[in-house]
């Protein structure tokens, strides 16, 4: 059986890593600490599928920088002149950008000391970016001694992520003009 709390700290590193990738941020250390992580996840991997994928991220941010992703990232996510890949539960869920799902996400984190740092975060609460930031800090949370949060991280996992990230998902590897993201 899997210890939980043994895969805790690559489950911070890998939440981590998505929320620098899927938060939108125009400050210039929007990438601080990938590479870092990218190397680590490496030599760590989960498994042969994310070692690979690892590997081309590492080689797409070797070739382009930041630049790569910050360009594809704008055109997957806010280009008007391709089909739009939206972000949040809601519209997952029930085809609205804030919904049942955004109100949910904010239940959860009313039950925390995290919150919403609305000047520098300008997605709602339940998009992607927002979602994999706060299951970090949970997860940090939880390694830092509060376990009181294991609960409320797994809800969060099973009530609000694990019922779209899978569409979500596909939608960012099909996208036409993803590249570096079907690594991602």
């Amino acid at each position: 059986m899997i210890n939980k709390e043994q895969l805790n700290p690559a489950r911070s590193l890998y939440y981590g890593f998505f929320s620098k990738m899927f938060v939108f941020s125009d400050s210039e250390d929007r990438f601080l600490g990938v590479k870092e992580a990218i190397e680590v996840m490496i030599a760590n991997p989960l498994d042969e599928n994310s070692k690979e994928a690892l590997k081309e991220i590492k080689e797409f941010f070797e070739l382009g920088g930041d630049k790569v992703f910050i360009e594809e990232y704008d055109e997957i996510f806010h280009n008007p002149e391709t089909k739009i890949v939206r972000n949040t539960a809601s519209f997952y869920d029930e085809g609205v950008e804030s919904g049942k799902k955004r109100v949910e996400v904010k239940n959860f984190l009313a039950k925390t000391r995290i919150r919403r740092d609305e000047k520098n975060f300008k997605e709602s609460e339940d998009s992607v970016g927002f979602l994999v930031t706060f299951m970090h800090e949970l997860i940090e949370l939880i390694m830092s001694g509060e376990k009181s949060y294991d609960t409320l991280q797994h809800c969060l996992f099973s009530e609000i992520i694990n019922e779209f990230i899978d569409e979500f998902i596909k939608e960012v590897y099909e996208h036409e003009k993803a590249n570096a993201y079907k690594s991602v």
